[in-house]
């Protein structure tokens, strides 16, 4: 085929073909016959084996008399000419086509001689919004990313509500990926329904495994971080325990019982420094008896001939390629598990799990933050039940709101994770009389979480329960199940809402009364434009935020970030200024932006203008296309260029490694050597740069909107 072989593959066109002949009760051979074509070929077609042309798969589809196979016919002769073609079993088919019909006329009127200017850039601004919202419901891979704190249980209640369980003798549950302690995985997990039951990683580079290294030799060198330092009194080191447990497993260093029997602890790793007393020795030494070189493993798949059960394998492996007690792996920085049901029940898309890797401190991180922001990923955020929702939740869902970002009601909902019985242990506010029943328990909860959420302006944002050692799965799977659904249907919005806006632009086009009025929305539009062209004075700096997770993490982390030219998972300077920079230019345009929004609402509500509302409609999405465009860029700037910058900064990097251990508080000296190299005169010309680089995304934003009203009379 052609039109349909660069989007659906035959392997999946056979499959489809294979599911329709079957729902319809005809078997191969019977079908094969009427075709004329053999049973071999017929199951070659089938298995995806065997491309077949346009004709061949319509004379197939004609001899099943269901009106599957006459929809699919139909389907397959549609000529794709504006929107990207459709899977055959996409089932939004038939509204992707009707915008297709709709493009299909924005294209040729555009194309048509004498067009004014300004229209033909709504109509080309229309084609790409088609574009784009088609684009956002053809995907059909989605994201479910799971974050919490530390020990809040996200990890359990995921295994629980996918079924990755494995029964004890007792009877109990144990699930795959952890043992209930909390702060089990070593790095972020994802889950995901392939072929078969298996295990992959993306290895950790070299370079980062031996800064690893180098955070576990000062913990083991300097002990528990001294309450001058900023710690508090036993508290580890900034190296994770997983990764630590991981390192000692590799290495042989694991503690130990003592032999003596007096129920003592042995560590192998504090008997090392005796021998190896400086870090770089020490180093070297634990990174020989890793034996990286022959840790080149990247997959290992379930075989039956184990003779274990598949969950109970998985469950196994998975703990040994975590804790680095397989040989044949080394430190993962991402662990894929593969299972061969399917982990949420859903239809029509795809489903991957992310447990991402827990909190600790603070919610300010990069691959926590980027889940928010795409509208593929519905980002789960977990929370103890006693303190719903959560610190962790408001501070990411606050930083996403300074950051402009959109969609949040949509994109991200909050799990509650109760434990025992808290939730009968509610009582009521007003009578002190305790709960009932668990699910009035969780009622009350869910005021307290929403009243805690109310000045964040989430009004929608949904909020469920899940106990999964009294709850059924079914209630997370739905409550899960709901999201994605809920984010499908806000993409099928879009794009009804871009494809009725093309077509009142069509209509009104071939009314002349209607243009005076459309001209008189467009002044007032153009009026507003000219009046909010000009950028506030912006207040503050991009560094702000960075300086504020520098007192925030334990110390030891800002040390290894230090040790790393600033950039850590834990702690990113390039990532912390880049949302400092994005924060800046949405404090400064933010409001105006939604005072535009609010301006539009007042225009399609006044008498007489009712024609002109799909003008004002548009005007108003371009804009905050434009704006969130804004966003990105600056964030990416900033992000690129001060990377650079610090990058080169050897002399920053000196101070706050050496200052490591000297008592005088090391997160705030190191703040203060941060500081100082922002205020110097290089990085003021790049703030600089930054904010004329807002200022010119913004009249860009604005002479969009302005390229859809033309220049007036």
């Amino acid at each position: 085929m052609n039109e349909q072989g660069t989007v659906l593959n035959p392997g999946a066109l056979g499959r489809y073909l294979l599911q329709v002949r079957e729902r319809a009760d005809i078997k191969q051979g019977d079908l094969a016959r009427r075709v004329s074509l053999s049973p071999a070929v017929l199951s070659r077609i089938e298995t995806g084996e065997r491309a077949a042309t346009r004709e061949e798969v319509i004379d197939i589809l004609k001899q099943i008399p269901t009106a599957e196979a006459s929809q699919l016919i139909e389907a397959i002769e549609r000529d794709w000419k504006v929107l990207p073609m459709p899977p055959l079993d996409h089932e939004d088919q038939e509204r992707l086509w009707a915008a297709e019909l709709v493009a299909r006329d924005l294209d040729a009127l555009r194309n048509q001689p004498n067009v004014p200017l300004a229209f033909g850039r709504r109509v080309g601004e229309y084609i790409d919004e088609l574009k784009r919202c088609a684009g956002l419901l053809l995907k059909r891979e989605h994201q479910v990313a799971f974050i919490g704190a530390i020990g809040v249980g996200k990890s359990t209640a995921i295994c629980h509500m996918s079924g990755l369980v494995v029964r004890n003798e007792d009877g109990s549950l144990m699930p795959v990926l952890s043992d209930g302690g909390g702060g089990t995985t070593i790095c972020e997990v994802h889950l995901w329904t392939g072929p078969q039951y298996g295990i992959a990683i993306e290895p950790r580079s070299n370079d980062e495994i031996r800064e690893d290294v180098r955070d576990f030799a000062d913990h083991v060198l300097r002990g528990s971080t001294p309450p001058e330092e900023g710690g508090r009194p036993g508290e580890s080191q900034g190296v994770s325990k997983e990764v630590a447990r991981a390192i000692r497993n590799m290495a042989d260093l694991a503690v130990k019982p003592a032999k003596d029997g007096s129920g003592k602890k042995v560590d192998p790793a504090k008997s090392l420094t005796e021998v190896y007393p400086t870090s770089r020795e020490f180093v070297v030494e634990v990174l020989s008896r890793m034996n990286l070189h022959t840790r080149d493993r990247r997959q290992l798949w379930y075989d039956p001939a184990s003779g274990k059960a598949p969950l109970t394998w998985l469950r196994e492996e998975f703990r040994r390629v975590n804790n680095g007690l397989s040989s044949e792996f080394t430190l993962p920085k991402r662990i894929d598990v593969i299972v061969q049901d399917p982990l949420l029940k859903t239809e029509g898309v795809t489903v991957r799990i992310i447990d991402t890797k827990g909190i600790d401190r603070t919610a300010a991180r990069e691959d926590l933050e980027v889940h928010l922001k795409d509208p593929h990923t519905l980002a789960v955020i977990c929370s103890k039940f006693n303190d719903a929702p959560g610190a962790y939740a408001q501070q990411l869902l606050d930083r996403a709101i300074e950051a402009g970002v959109r969609g949040l009601e949509v994109n991200a909902s909050i799990l509650v994770l109760p434990q025992n019985r808290e939730a009968l242990a509610m009582t009521d506010d007003a009578t002190g009389v305790p709960v009932e029943s668990v699910e009035e328990g969780y009622s009350l909860k869910r005021e307290h979480a929403e009243m805690n959420m109310a000045p964040l302006g989430l009004k929608e944002l949904r909020i469920g329960f899940y106990n999964c050692f009294g709850d059924q799965p079914q209630s997370a799977q739905e409550f899960v199940v709901g999201g994605l659904q809920r984010a499908r249907a806000g993409f099928r919005g879009q794009l009804d809402a871009a494809a009725e806006g093309a077509r009142a632009l069509l209509r009104n086009q071939r009314e002349v009364e209607t243009r005076s009025i459309i001209e008189d929305a467009a002044g007032r539009l153009r009026v507003w434009l000219s009046t909010n062209s000009g950028v506030p004075v912006i207040p503050g700096n991009v560094q702000e935020s960075l300086l504020g997770e520098i007192l925030a993490v334990h110390p030891a982390v800002v040390h290894a970030a230090a040790r790393r030219e600033g950039e850590w998972e834990n702690l990113s300077y390039s990532y912390q200024i880049g949302f400092g920079a994005r924060r800046l230019a949405v404090a400064a345009l933010g409001r105006r932006v939604d005072g535009f929004s609010e301006y539009c609402r007042v225009l399609n509500a006044t008498p007489g203008l009712e024609v002109a509302r799909e003008l004002v409609t548009q005007t108003e999405r371009v804009l905050l296309a434009g704006f969130d465009d804004m966003q990105r860029k600056v964030q990416l700037m900033a992000q690129t260029v001060y990377r650079d910058a610090l990058k080169a900064s050897t002399e920053l990097w000196l101070r706050c490694v050496e200052e490591w251990g000297q008592g005088r508080g090391y997160r705030q000296m190191v703040a203060g050597y941060s500081r100082e190299w922002f205020n110097n005169e290089a990085r003021a010309v790049l703030e600089a740069e930054l904010k004329a680089l807002i200022e010119r995304e913004w009249a860009r934003a604005l002479q969009s909107v302005a390229g859809l009203l033309g220049p007036g009379t």
